[in-house]
């Protein structure tokens, strides 16, 4: 995975520092809303370190939500499932191809093909598509895999836009995911989720709610919002405002800082 998207990472390990490779890459999804047999593949979320000293950032479009991300405490936070997750990414980063095979390999495993309905996976509950080679095996591994549905909400919008959205495989359904640093290039139209205070500020905005099943992030209309989850930290954090507008906020008052630093762009000597 080698262009300027690449996360802050060391060169690849060698094979043989290589993480152990599990039998299953997918878990079943343990969640009030999971209310059918979804499969999940996890990341671990934003910025870390590796136990072999390297750094990465699963997440380089991020925003304000890197401060009020669920999967930054609680159970994501136990060593070993944080360990487990920092694993995935391992043999993503160090056995690509490998892990593109054994990923594809699964899929036809009985388990992904229940009788009556396909199987779900939710690509990341956490982490997101922080580079297009990863991107672009995922893309594979969906159109080697088509009696299976994949869904997924993503922050990476300039991305997506330019490799998904022209030729989107049938059985992927992503929606853009409010804030991050690419919030301004959602097109209006497009599927978008937004994460409110609650219920009721979701519902009165006119957004249908998550809440009831994740498969609503696969099938569910173009607005879906999702109630902010009951962690005290985040929710006094949150207050009011919904993720969007917390993320127009902090841009608002970026550009406020680089105006005083260098002046209103009109005033700014043009280059010749």
């Amino acid at each position: 995975m080698t262009n300027a998207s690449k996360p802050e990472t060391a060169e690849s390990a060698p094979a043989s520092n290589a993480s152990p490779r599990p039998r299953f890459l997918l878990r079943e999804m343990r969640s009030s809303c999971a209310t059918q047999r979804i499969w999940k593949w996890t990341l671990p979320a934003f910025a870390g370190r590796l136990p072999d000293g390297r750094t990465y950032n699963t997440c380089p479009s991020a925003g304000i939500c890197k401060d009020l991300c669920y999967a930054r405490t609680g159970t994501f936070r136990f060593s070993n499932v944080l360990r487990a997750h920092q694993n995935n990414l391992q043999y993503v980063l160090d056995e690509p191809q490998a892990w593109e095979e054994q990923m594809t390999e699964e899929l036809k495993h009985p388990r992904y093909h229940p009788k009556g309905s396909p199987a779900h996976v939710r690509v990341h509950d956490s982490g997101d598509f922080f580079h297009e080679d990863y991107l672009e095996a995922w893309l594979r591994i969906f159109r080697a895999t088509p009696d299976v549905v994949f869904y997924s909400y993503t922050k990476m919008v300039e991305l997506f836009e330019r490799r998904v959205r022209p030729d989107p495989p049938a059985n992927f359904r992503y929606r853009y995911s409010y804030g991050g640093t690419q919030d301004e290039l959602i097109v209006p139209g497009r599927n978008h989720a937004d994460v409110f205070p609650d219920e009721e500020s979701l519902e009165a905005a006119g957004y249908t709610s998550q809440a009831p099943s994740d498969l609503r992030g696969a099938y569910g209309p173009e607005t879906l919002g999702i109630p902010a989850n009951n962690i005290a930290q985040y929710k006094r954090r949150q207050g009011s405002s919904t993720f969007r507008a917390l993320q127009r906020a902090a841009n608002a008052e970026k550009r406020a800082r680089q105006e005083k630093r260098n002046g209103p762009a009109s005033r700014r000597p043009k280059a010749d």
